[in-house]
């Protein structure tokens, strides 16, 4: 009999540990929504930009390919396709930038990559990892507009 009420003891205790370690805050409909598995966390495209084989020292063409590299990185965002983005500081691996792309595979995150001139004038090149991270990760987007003073 000590014995079962030991173990009964044993059981009540170790259901409230487990329930103290569950999170109230959970939304299920939001962890839905945003594409989260149990650990609020999904797989994205982590994209390296390097410099491209493209050479060329026509500053005027530069700057049009990169004003378009620009738009297009707005367009995604506001599209719900990128929500990373940003250069490097330069660096011996000529690394350049990365972009995180919130798309299943690196055939759709190639096809988002074509839609940049800097990419399809081969100004930049890029290479793809799949990325294990948050899934909340698209939402501090909506903040950002409200810590940037300037546009770049």
């Amino acid at each position: 009999m000590k014995i079962v009420f030991a173990c009964l003891l044993f059981c009540l205790f170790t259901q409230g540990l487990l329930a103290q370690t569950e999170d109230r805050r959970y939304n299920k409909a939001l962890a839905d929504s945003l594409g989260a598995d149990e650990y609020g966390m999904k797989m994205y495209i982590l994209v390296l930009l390097k410099t491209g084989s493209n050479q060329t020292k026509d500053k005027a063409a530069i700057g049009k390919l990169f004003a378009g590299h620009m738009e297009n990185i707005n367009k995604l965002a506001a599209n719900g396709k990128l929500v990373v983005a940003g250069p490097m500081e330069k660096n011996d691996k000529f690394y350049r930038g990365i972009f995180i792309l919130n798309v299943k595979t690196a055939e759709e995150a190639g096809l988002l990559l074509k839609t940049d001139p800097a990419i399809a004038a081969k100004l930049l090149d890029a290479e793809l990892y799949p990325w294990y991270g948050s899934a909340a990760l698209p939402m501090y987007l909506k903040y950002h507009d409200i810590v940037e003073l300037k546009k770049p």
